[in-house]
């Protein structure tokens, strides 16, 4: 036993990823994270039928508990929706197998409570972020897809099935070609890496190397990078309508490779985009916390059902 730990507070967050299991001891008086590990997820290899991605989390757990010299409760977020009792992943097609519909509780034989992994991360920074005692917020993470999720009036917009936040899901274009969600033109294909190919007409292989041409004057990147984030002020500017949030906060890969190449005329574009009744402007903030925010938000959403 760690000492230094005995006294603490303590619960073990858990951010199961497609490639990495980050995870974090946290202190949940503070909402400090006071040890971090990260393995590999290892999506496709099993152990008889259990996945190793779960054996892994297990591991863990045992790990931290070690050092806290105690059980400890868990918090785990992951790709899909969640059930709503918050024992396991109820959809998740297409990879992680064997993740849909596995019961953390009964499998680590303690109390675990599992949720979207974007909705872990906004709740991350609601509570130790860039939406600290904010009651309305919304969070986009821009990267190889779109991810999305609302905090309304003080509580994590869900849904009736989990479906709730999905914002690069929403539409900018309807006559553009439908996205693996079936919505035409979504935010998502619109600044997404994943169809940087397309957009860029085959010149840039990652957004990265576009934000590299555009701010060394590239005319071509200019216009292509432009172009989405016109699409991306559209849309943040829609859901302010929407929600009415006093804080945006944009996190992922192209936000923090980004910086100002992002902030700068994105501002620019919502000056003109944005409804301000009364001088009322949302916040437009970058994400805080980085990879922690999912273990965060996990041990958050824990100690808040």
């Amino acid at each position: 036993m760690n000492p230094e730990l005995s006294t603490l507070n303590l619960s073990v967050g858990i951010d199961l990823g497609g490639t990495n299991i980050k995870a974090a001891l946290v202190d949940t008086q503070s909402a400090k994270t006071l040890v971090t590990l990260s393995k590999p997820t290892r999506d496709g290899e099993f152990e008889g039928a259990m996945p190793r991605f779960a054996l892994t989390v297990r591991e863990i757990v045992h790990e931290f508990e070690a050092q806290a010299g105690g059980k400890l409760a868990v918090g785990l977020s992951a790709p899909g929706l969640a059930n709503p009792d918050g024992r396991c992943i109820e959809w998740m097609p297409g990879r992680m197998h064997g993740l849909e519909k596995f019961d953390w509780s009964a499998f680590l034989e303690r109390d675990c409570r599992v949720l979207n992994d974007a909705h872990a991360a906004l709740l991350g920074e609601v509570w130790a972020g860039a939406a600290q005692n904010a009651r309305d917020a919304f969070m986009l993470t821009l990267g190889t897809g779109v991810g999305g999720a609302i905090w309304s009036g003080g509580r994590l917009l869900q849904g009736k099935i989990g479906r709730a936040g999905h914002l690069g899901h929403l539409s900018v274009d309807s006559n553009a070609p439908c996205d693996d969600f079936n919505t035409p033109g979504s935010l998502e294909d619109a600044i997404g890496n994943q169809t940087i190919a397309q957009r860029g007409e085959g010149r840039y292989p990652t957004t990265h190397a576009l934000l590299d041409a555009y701010a060394a004057g590239d005319e071509h990147a200019k216009k292509v990078w432009l172009t989405s984030v016109r699409h991306l002020a559209a849309a943040i500017a829609s859901l302010i309508n929407v929600l009415d949030p006093e804080v945006v906060i944009l996190g992922g890969g192209i936000a923090v490779g980004a910086k100002d190449r992002l902030f700068v005329p994105l501002q620019q574009m919502l000056d003109t985009f944005e409804w301000r009744p009364g001088g009322n402007q949302a916040r437009i903030v970058p994400a805080e916390l980085g990879d922690s925010a999912g273990c965060l938000g996990s041990v958050f959403n824990l100690l808040n059902r």
